[in-house]
C-alpha cells in the first residue's frame, strides 16, 4: 500500500468498499470536470449575462437591402421558394435555418424567414414583377451568447450539446457531494452547507414563482 492509499485508507475507515467508491468518485469528479470545464464556465458566464440584457460587445446592427429575382417562370411554387432561397443566401450571405416561409400563389408574394443565435433575416419577394426587399439583423456577442445557452435557433445539434453539458454538470455535483461523505473530518460542515445552499435556492425559487414578492 502506496503513501496516498495509506492515507485514502486511514480517511474511510480502512474498507476496500470505501476505498473504491471514494476513489472512483474522485476520478470522476476531477476528470469530467476538466472535460467540461468549458460547458460550465460558458453556461456560467451566460448565466449571469442572460440576467443582464443591456451588457453587450458590439454593437446590434440592421441591413435593409432590395434587387431583382432570377427568371423562375415556369416552376412550381415550392421549386421557386427553394430557387430563392439559395439564391439570397449565394447573394446576400444569408444564413440560420428556415423557420417559417410562404409560397408564391396566384398574386406572385412570398415569404421566408431565417434565424440563428443572434441573427435573423426577413425576406419579402414578389415573383410577379422579380422584385425583393431584405432586411438582415445581427445582434452583439453577448445577445448570441445568451441565444446559444438558451438554444434557441440553434439547431438540433447544439441542443445536444446544452444536453451533454447539462448532464455532466449533474454528475459532477452528484460525485462532489458524494465524496464529502467518505472524508469524516469534513463530512459535518461540508453537508451542513450543502443543506443551507439548498434551502436557500429552494427559498428564492418559492420566492420567483411567486411573482418575486421580495
Amino acid at each position: 500500500m502506496d503513501l496516498d492509499e495509506a492515507r485514502l485508507a486511514k480517511k474511510t475507515g480502512g474498507s476496500t468498499w470505501k476505498r473504491r467508491t471514494h476513489f472512483w468518485l474522485r476520478w470522476a469528479h476531477v476528470y469530467i470536470s476538466m472535460f467540461s470545464l468549458l460547458a460550465m464556465l460558458f453556461f456560467g458566464l451566460t448565466g449571469i449575462t442572460l440576467n443582464h440584457p443591456t451588457w453587450g460587445v458590439g454593437d446590434p446592427t440592421t441591413e435593409a437591402l432590395e434587387g431583382r429575382l432570377p427568371e423562375l417562370s415556369g416552376e412550381a411554387p415550392e421549386a421557386q421558394l427553394l430557387a430563392i432561397s439559395e439564391f439570397v443566401r449565394q447573394q446576400h450571405g444569408v444564413s440560420g435555418q428556415v423557420v417559417d416561409f410562404s409560397a408564391p400563389q396566384g398574386d406572385g408574394m412570398g415569404t421566408i424567414t431565417y434565424r440563428a443565435p443572434g441573427y435573423s433575416a426577413d425576406l419579402f419577394f414578389d415573383t410577379s414583377d422579380g422584385s425583393y426587399d431584405l432586411t438582415v439583423n445581427r445582434d452583439g456577442m453577448i445577445a448570441v451568447m445568451n441565444e446559444l445557452h438558451q438554444g434557441r435557433d440553434s439547431g438540433t445539434a447544439w441542443r445536444w450539446v446544452i444536453d451533454v453539458a447539462g448532464a455532466l454538470l449533474v454528475v459532477v455535483a452528484l460525485t462532489g457531494l458524494g465524496i464529502q461523505f467518505f472524508l469524516r473530518k469534513r463530512r459535518i460542515s461540508a453537508l451542513t452547507l450543502a443543506v443551507v445552499g439548498m434551502v436557500v435556492t429552494v427559498f428564492f425559487i418559492w420566492v420567483a414563482s411567486a411573482g418575486g414578492i421580495l
